[in-house]
């Protein structure tokens, strides 16, 4: 009887389209090697993952905005539906409340740089079946993670070919007194240096033609609307291919939803390069 019960579900799950398979989510540990201590991070493994033991995926590191932590991007979109599709392994660090994904200069608490494009690119090769090169690697993030994709991108451009960025803090200069920003470089005014080269407009005008395939999705009614444009043509102006993309909208996750399933074409693209 238990086994003619089985086989009856399995046949509504198949008339109703419903898949029995999903990607499994993982909690991880990982160490961060100059803040002599694990942080945590959520790793997402596609379906297929689970169904081969031979074959590599590239990997998408997801960051997550101010005020969130790593776990944020999976309770409130459904990226673990996008990695199944995509067939693409997704790790989304924590990188504290407001880091801003950098090394700070004046608290060593602080070093989610090395963290995010050191650390956990060095646990995801060695753990999982990655396709370990730069082209297989893509960074996105929403908000204070749209910076990040963008500002580790740049930085480290030997290890990841693709940067997203939504609704993401591309000029940090006009928000001096926000989201704790000086906590983590100091002043602005005290040093106003600091902050001239800790923002991705201005490691930008240091990219060369064809370095690192680009996206940026604003909303019209977004805070940061206003900088994105301001990338947007710096960037056109030096000749630096990127896509840039408006939508109706503000700053939130009823945005980021879309956002993501928008720009998930984009970097499964670069990833099949």
């Amino acid at each position: 009887m238990s086994g003619f019960l089985k086989r009856s579900w399995l046949g509504v799950f198949v008339l109703m389209g419903l898949s029995l398979h999903a990607a499994e989510i993982q909690d991880v540990k990982i160490p961060a090697s100059k803040m002599g201590r694990s942080v945590s991070a959520t790793v997402i493994l596609p379906d297929s993952y689970k169904s081969s033991s031979t074959e590599r995926f590239p990997v998408l590191y997801l960051l997550h905005g101010a005020g969130d932590s790593n776990q944020k991007w999976n309770k409130e979109t459904n990226i673990a539906e996008l990695a199944d599709q995509y067939k693409m392994i997704v790790i989304c660090p924590n990188a504290g409340r407001t880091s801003w994904y950098f090394d700070s200069p004046i608290d060593p608490k602080f070093q989610y740089e090395t963290f995010v494009a050191k650390d956990c690119v060095k646990y995801m090769d060695k753990h999982y079946r990655t396709k370990a090169d730069r082209q297989h690697r893509a960074l996105c993030g929403n908000s204070m993670g749209g910076h990040g994709a963008l500002y580790l991108a740049i930085r480290h451009l030997d290890t990841f070919a693709t940067a997203v960025s939504l609704s993401g803090g591309v000029d940090i200069r006009p928000f001096a007194g926000k989201w704790k920003i000086a906590r983590r470089l100091g002043s602005k005014k005290k040093y106003p240096e600091v902050w001239e080269k800790n923002t991705v407009i201005n490691l930008a005008k240091n990219l060369k033609k064809g370095q690192l395939a680009i996206s940026m999705d604003v909303g019209d009614h977004d805070f940061f609307l206003k900088v994105n444009r301001a990338l947007d043509k710096q960037l056109t102006k030096d000749g630096i291919k990127h896509n840039y993309e408006e939508h109706p909208g503000a700053h939130g996750w009823d945005y980021w939803r879309l956002a993501i399933k928008r720009q998930m074409p984009f970097i499964d693209k670069q990833f099949k390069k």
